[in-house]
């Protein structure tokens, strides 16, 4: 299927927060609720305008799935779980990919399904952190794009 890529307006942080939320809740199965609680502010407050963001939406305008991009690095990408198994994730890391030049990716370990969907989109770990940014005990597994020989 084809999706379209459309930009985010700040007024719409509070649903993408939602959507981040229920992402999570949905694949980060390792995080405590007070971690979730914790993260949460900092994705409103924060994170969101410090990246680029770009999203795909159903034929009602609701955002399905967004991605938040710095420089060549992938900073975070959710996909509501209603939209999961869509092709929605992969069509947004292609348009990071070949519009914005995203070359690398940070993920939990512990979430072997983003590990393996990244893998499968080609990309290879290339070191290991025993913390996450934030000094968290959440191993981040460091990759980047390599192109099929």
């Amino acid at each position: 299927m084809k999706y379209e890529i459309d930009t985010v307006h700040p007024s719409e942080y509070q649903k993408l927060t939602e959507l981040w939320e229920a992402s999570v809740r949905a694949t980060h199965h390792f995080l405590k609720e007070e971690e979730i609680l914790f993260f949460k502010p900092l994705i409103l407050n924060e994170y969101l305008a410090a990246v680029e963001l770009s999203c795909i939406r159903d034929n009602s305008g609701k955002i399905l799935g967004f991605a938040g991009i710095s420089a060549d690095k992938l900073e975070m990408l959710f996909i509501h779980p209603d939209a999961r198994g869509m092709g929605i994730g992969k069509a947004i890391l292609k348009h990071a990919i070949e519009a914005l030049n995203v070359r690398k990716v940070d993920v939990n370990e512990d979430n072997p399904q983003a590990v393996g969907f990244y893998e499968h989109l080609h990309f290879q770990t290339i070191s290991r952190s025993e913390m996450d940014g934030m000094g968290k005990p959440f191993p981040i597994l460091h990759m980047e794009l390599k192109f099929p020989s």
